[in-house]
C-alpha cells in the first residue's frame, strides 16, 4: 500500500491552517484579558500561541517533505464580539476556554484523519499524528478542567 500524497498534503495544509488560526486566536485572547487573574491566564494563552506556531511549522515541513506546497491560508477565526461598545472590555475567560476547546476538537479531528490515512503507509506521518494527538488530547483535557467549577463554588 502506498500513501496518497495529495490527500496527506491536503490534510497537513488543513492542520497548518488550523494551527495558524490558533496562533492568531490565542494571541488576540491574551490581549483581551483584564483583571486580577490576568497574568497567569495571559501566560497560558501566549504559551498556546507559541505551541500552535510550532505545530504549524511541523505540518509545513511535512508538506514540503511530501513535495507539496504549504498553504498561505489561515483557518477560521472565532470571535465572541463580547466587547462593551463604549470601552475595551475583557472577553469572559469561560468564552475563551470554550472557543479553545472547540478549536482543539477541530485540530484533533484533522490529526485523527491524518493518522487514518497514514496507517500502514508512512511510519513518519503515523508517529507525527500520534504525537500531536497526544498533545492535543492533553491540552483539551486541561481546558475541560479549567472549565469545571472548583469544589464548593456554586454558579
Amino acid at each position: 500500500m502506498t500513501l496518497d500524497k495529495d490527500k496527506a498534503v491536503a490534510l497537513l495544509n488543513q492542520i497548518m491552517e488550523l494551527e495558524l488560526a490558533g496562533v492568531v486566536r490565542y494571541t488576540h485572547y491574551a490581549l483581551m484579558v483584564y483583571g486580577y487573574n490576568r497574568i497567569p491566564i495571559v501566560e497560558w494563552l501566549n504559551k498556546q500561541a507559541e505551541e500552535g506556531l510550532l505545530h504549524a511549522r511541523k505540518a509545513g515541513e511535512l508538506v514540503t517533505l511530501l513535495e507539496g506546497h504549504p498553504s498561505l491560508a489561515i483557518g477560521p477565526l472565532l470571535e465572541t464580539h463580547q466587547h462593551d461598545t463604549n470601552s475595551i472590555c475583557s472577553i469572559p475567560v469561560g468564552d475563551i476556554l470554550r472557543q479553545s476547546l472547540a478549536h482543539e476538537n477541530e485540530a484533533l479531528k484533522a490529526y485523527y484523519q491524518l493518522l487514518e490515512l497514514a496507517q500502514g503507509k508512512s511510519v513518519l506521518l503515523e508517529e507525527y499524528a500520534r504525537n500531536l494527538i497526544v498533545e492535543e488530547e492533553m491540552h483539551a483535557d486541561a481546558v475541560r478542567k479549567m472549565l469545571r467549577q472548583p469544589c464548593g463554588v456554586t454558579k
